[in-house]
């Protein structure tokens, strides 16, 4: 028979087991035996770190605010395989001589080439949405699967600056499906994959059908984005991140990039919260030139 003070008092011994966790933070001023007191916070997770705080989170989170913001010196472009003009010329949709005058046309007057096509009444909305498809090697999809509801915890900040949104979104088969107007941009797959857990399968759909969608997108009841323009100093941005992380109760944080925004989610006992930093140079967009566009479209359906 076990006799020992562990079979008498396993609650006991189980808190001294947590009173041994050590917060991450180096500079940790706060006493072990006051992290588990009942009423206490349950402090932050960041990946395998944990935090006893939001003091410490906040000070410590100036670190992975600097490693993500100097991300983007490693950021590979990803270039596609065609340009616009020969994926329209292997379609068929120009023919040498049309796709030539096209160029010569751009190029004087400083214009990109869809837009050229677009004013000499060369393409229409959809062979250039087939071109893109063909250049980066992803499907079409078609107008029917356009203007259904959709319900998303993705920022709609970065959703529209990648000129991307989504048309199926499945928690429980972990899969969304994103159209973009314009071109894939892969650091925007990488980090949903990173903070949803669910894989994004990317496809082409025409700047019209992407600004009728983006009217479908509703946002979950527990959701909230917070888009933070010219973010300055990480100490400032971390502070940032302190206040949010108290008002929903935070328990874990994560950290991710996409292009110029530093995307940092926060989940807690009150819900979700992504924090989005909108980093300096921001404003030259993934699909930059095509804002206006985009405007236009809008502007057209009312």
């Amino acid at each position: 028979m076990d006799l020992s003070l562990r079979s008498f008092l396993p609650v006991v011994d189980r808190g001294w087991k947590g009173m041994h966790s050590k917060c991450a933070f180096p500079a940790c001023h706060n006493k072990q035996l006051m992290r588990y007191i009942p009423s206490g916070r349950a402090g932050i997770r960041v990946g395998q770190l944990w935090y006893c705080s939001v003091d410490c989170f906040a000070m410590a989170a100036r670190t992975p605010l600097v490693e993500v913001s100097n991300r983007r010196l490693m950021e590979m472009p990803r270039i596609p395989r065609l340009s616009l003009g020969l994926a329209m010329l292997s379609k068929g949709y120009l023919t040498a001589e049309q796709l030539r005058t096209a160029v010569a046309e751009s190029q004087w007057r400083g214009e990109k080439l869809e837009k050229t096509l677009t004013r000499l009444g060369l393409a229409s909305e959809k062979q250039l949405t087939a071109a893109r498809a063909a250049q980066w090697g992803y499907p079409v999809l078609a107008q029917e699967h356009i203007g259904h509801l959709v319900t998303v915890d993705i920022p709609l900040a970065l959703l529209k600056y990648c000129s991307a949104v989504p048309l199926h979104y499945s928690v429980a088969s972990k899969r969304i499906l994103l159209g973009f107007a314009y071109r894939v941009e892969h650091s925007f797959l990488e980090s949903i994959e990173q903070m949803t857990g669910c894989r994004p399968e990317p496809c082409f759909i025409t700047p019209t059908d992407f600004v009728e969608q983006m009217e479908r997108i509703t946002t979950a009841p527990d959701y909230e984005e917070v888009v933070v323009d010219e973010s300055d100093t990480p100490e400032r941005m971390a502070r940032t991140l302190g206040r949010h992380a108290v008002q929903i109760a935070a328990t874990e944080a994560g950290f991710t990039r996409c292009k110029n925004h530093i995307w940092v989610r926060l989940s807690g006992k009150r819900g979700k919260t992504d924090v989005i930093f909108r980093l300096k140079n921001a404003t030259q967009a993934a699909g930059s030139g095509n804002s206006d566009v985009l405007e236009e479209i809008a502007a057209s359906l009312g």
